[in-house]
């Protein structure tokens, strides 16, 4: 036999072995936890630690069932929560694996963002101007609705503790009956966009972010140099009808914007 196949048959036993002698992995019966989300905390748990590492199967239900005293009603539940969770996966008449690291998956958060528009940080904001406009072809693409169309554009700078750290352009659909308010013309319109209330008149939305350099009048706006990195972030948004109300985009200066993810398995250091 391969003494690498041997080697590894020994390592994955040793952390089964550790994995049954491991004090934690107890159900708590006096807890107020319920015992479906105690045995996933276990096993993510154990897949953080290496007990359970990419590609390795699970113990089988009635396993998981013996070892934690637990239901197969319990046992199935936790199961199913991981897998939408992303952290294992399921092979009929095989078993549950623990899921390999998949960078294709990975999300990133607007945590910054949001952190500005939802009131969690000090954010001033300047209406730079507010016009109503013909729309031209691109904000016509964007918002389906003839060449000339009356438009409102709004423009905006975010700064924090007094330093411009975003520029906002928007254009909004415009309706003669529906007059544009102070709040619109600010941020409260834009409170809604990123925070967890039902603030929003909008139903849904599509977000792109591409990499890009401060024009001159961006880096004008921002106090920055013409040339500098940036994100730009686009969106635009449909009201209940499927209908695009809301087309612009966020220019954030490079240096005070970041994104990042957290990949594979997290758990207890």
């Amino acid at each position: 036999m391969n003494r690498n196949r041997m080697l590894d048959r020994d390592s994955y036993r040793n952390r089964i072995e550790t994995a049954a002698n491991m004090e934690q992995s107890k159900i708590n019966r006096d807890s107020f936890e319920p015992a479906y989300i105690q045995l996933i905390n276990i096993l993510r748990e154990l897949i953080s630690r290496g007990i359970y590492r990419s590609g390795d199967r699970l113990p089988s239900e009635s396993q998981l069932c013996k070892e934690y005293q637990v239901s197969p009603m319990t046992v199935r539940r936790a199961i199913n929560t991981l897998i939408e969770q992303g952290v294992v996966s399921t092979a009929q008449g095989k078993g549950t694996f623990v899921k390999p690291l998949q960078l294709s998956t990975v999300t990133f958060g607007l945590d910054q963002l949001q952190a500005l528009l939802s009131g969690e940080t000090e954010t001033q904001v300047k209406i730079l101007q507010v016009r109503i406009v013909k729309a031209d072809e691109a904000v016509s693409s964007k918002l389906s609705m003839p060449v000339g169309t009356r438009t409102i554009h709004i423009e905006r700078l975010l700064s924090r503790n007094g330093e411009p750290w975003i520029f906002h352009r928007e254009y909004l659909i415009y309706d003669p009956r529906r007059p544009v308010v102070e709040t619109e013309m600010e941020v409260a319109s834009l409170y809604g966009l990123f925070s967890r209330g039902n603030h929003s008149d909008f139903k849904f939305g599509k977000l792109s972010i591409v990499a890009s350099v401060l024009s001159d009048t961006d880096a004008r706006l921002l106090q920055s140099a013409p040339g500098k990195p940036a994100f730009v972030l686009e969106h635009l948004f449909y009201d209940f009808d499927y209908t695009p109300v809301s087309w612009g985009w966020f220019v954030c200066r490079g240096d005070r914007f970041s994104f990042s993810s957290t990949v594979g398995h997290w758990g207890t250091p």
